[in-house]
């Protein structure tokens, strides 16, 4: 089972992404607060992280280029999501971010765009080094 960390400052939005993605068949943890992100890393080793751009008085953007500079974390692929800003606005900006989804989205476009991720992650070739 895939583990997912979403990462969101609107309890309702928090929630509803937590049970669509809990009955597509992932396990889920949700976290409301962008300064415990690094813990909660450690602790639920997530496969992906859904991470808002706005978090209150923390920068989605700034904690996903963070995640994306430090090697431990580097891996983890990052959907971004925001009502503030569109697709397009995502075409020529990169925060090391693995896609973008504007809010709000159709549930079933969330659940295309994590399936996308994922797989491209299994498919990707692994080498051993010695």
């Amino acid at each position: 089972m895939k583990r997912i960390l979403v990462v969101d400052d609107d309890i309702e939005v928090l929630e509803t992404i937590q049970l669509i993605l809990e009955i597509g068949g992932f396990k889920v943890s949700a976290l409301s607060d962008g300064e415990e992100i690094f813990n909660r890393i450690e602790k639920f080793s997530p496969d992906l992280i859904l991470l808002d751009i706005s978090l209150g008085h923390i920068d989605g953007r700034v904690l996903c280029e963070q995640l994306k500079s430090i090697e431990s974390t580097s891996k983890i692929p990052i959907l971004l999501i925001s009502g503030l800003y569109d697709q397009k606005d995502f075409t020529t900006l990169n925060y090391g971010q693995d896609d973008f989804l504007s809010k709000p989205f159709q549930m079933d476009v969330l659940l295309k765009k994590i399936t996308k991720i994922l797989s491209l992650e299994e498919d990707k070739p692994s080498f051993l080094l010695n």
